[in-house]
């Protein structure tokens, strides 16, 4: 192969080489940081130090910042502190969320729903985005929780999370937003978008995989999520993964302090692939919004008629452009996209997607590699398509 591209940064990002540095320097610190002798109390400070960064981050308060082991254990927490709600006789029974989100909160709501507990789906409209009008008609005085997430893992779409908080704060439900795929390419902020909790990943945005944060804002309700130790405010016990939660905290001061240049250089490249693409090969449709506000700048989903996105991967893997089908945590399905699919794609175009997400390391170079390599992939698959037919 001629070169590596790696564009699947939404499935997962490499370790910025700063966190990486950061990480290995602070090694000695293995020290327990509950304990009280001097490398329990340099861990602890050094925790104390990520926990800020990621509050600076979110633009939240310190306190409301609970490390976790990812954004799906922070969106199974605040699902699980409803359903306790609910179980004991809380008059509120009823969550909310869309047809869209990650499977970390689509999966629990089936889940819920299987047990007999009371869940709506919001539609979207064609570009994936809630329907507001439909939202308003779900909240009423009987929801406890909306939950929707701030950008689609697999689209880009941007959702209007302020204006379904305040919908759900006029009912006196709570809202929860996954944040994991806006972290660190547009800025988030917990109170401009006036939301209760807020669920991130480190991995998304240049840190190690397996930490991540539930932010609650104080005063929301909250229990004890792992039992044991007095960690996190005895909300989640268990000795601190010391280096894991130094890696997010680099990751999120260098998120806070490049977004702007960050999101400029990811869009550019994302414009120039979808220009590229459009003037190259002919019939493809482009899932998402092209509107800089109601996108996520370094996310391309494409579907190409005739050609299955399995073929699509499969012959750039060779080509050494790694890409993906649409959410990493749901590989293996040989089903279309459900986020394409409630967006009302076709299935038969849905099944020719291909997403194209653009990180820290790619390059206008990492463009130019794939318009060269992808046409002539999608006329061998539509033909070998045309001889089977």
């Amino acid at each position: 192969m001629d070169r590596y591209v790696y564009l699947d940064n939404n499935g997962t990002t490499r370790m910025a080489d700063e966190v990486v540095s950061f990480i290995h320097d602070n090694d000695a610190l293995y020290g327990n940081a509950s304990s009280m002798h001097s490398i329990g109390r340099q861990a602890s400070s050094g925790i104390d130090w990520a926990r800020g960064e990621i509050a600076s981050l979110i633009d939240g308060d310190k306190s409301g910042v609970v490390f976790t082991s990812g954004a799906s254990e922070s969106n199974n927490t605040v699902f699980s502190i409803f359903r306790d709600l609910i179980d004991e006789g809380e008059k509120r029974d009823r969550i909310v969320t869309t047809t869209v989100e990650h499977p970390a909160t689509i999966e629990t709501v089936k889940y819920l729903k299987a047990k007999g507990y009371r869940i709506d789906l919001c539609p979207v409209d064609r570009i994936g985005r809630v329907i507001l009008s439909e939202m308003e008609k779900l909240i009423g005085d009987d929801t406890a929780l909306v939950s929707v997430m701030l950008g689609n893992n697999e689209t880009g779409t941007i959702q209007p999370v302020r204006e379904i908080a305040a919908m759900a704060h006029a009912k006196g439900a709570y809202m929860h937003t996954d944040a994991t795929q806006a972290i660190g390419k547009i800025p988030v902020s917990v109170k401009d978008l006036d939301v209760d909790y807020l669920s991130l990943s480190g991995h998304k945005f240049y840190g190690p995989k397996g930490v991540g944060v539930l932010y609650a804002r104080p005063g929301v309700p909250l229990a004890p999520f792992v039992h044991g130790g007095h960690q996190e405010g005895g909300m989640r016990a268990g000795t601190y993964n010391n280096q894991a939660i130094f890696g997010i905290g680099k990751a999120a001061e260098l998120a806070r302090t490049s977004i702007k240049e960050e999101h400029d250089r990811l869009w550019a490249m994302r414009e120039a692939l979808r220009k590229g693409i459009e003037e190259r090969i002919p019939d493809v449709v482009i899932n998402g919004s092209n509107d800089e506000s109601l996108c996520l700048p370094g996310t391309l989903n494409v579907s190409f008629p005739r050609a299955e996105g399995e073929s699509i991967l499969l012959y750039l893997d060779l080509e050494g452009i790694e890409v993906s089908t649409g959410s990493a945590c749901a590989t293996g399905s040989l089903e279309p996209s459900y986020v394409l699919l409630a967006s009302g794609l076709p299935v038969e175009i849905a099944h020719g997607s291909v997403r194209f997400s653009f990180g820290r390391y790619n390059t206008m170079e990492d463009v130019d590699y794939v318009l060269e390599k992808l046409p002539p992939i999608i006329e061998r698959i539509r033909n070998m398509s045309t001889r089977k037919a």
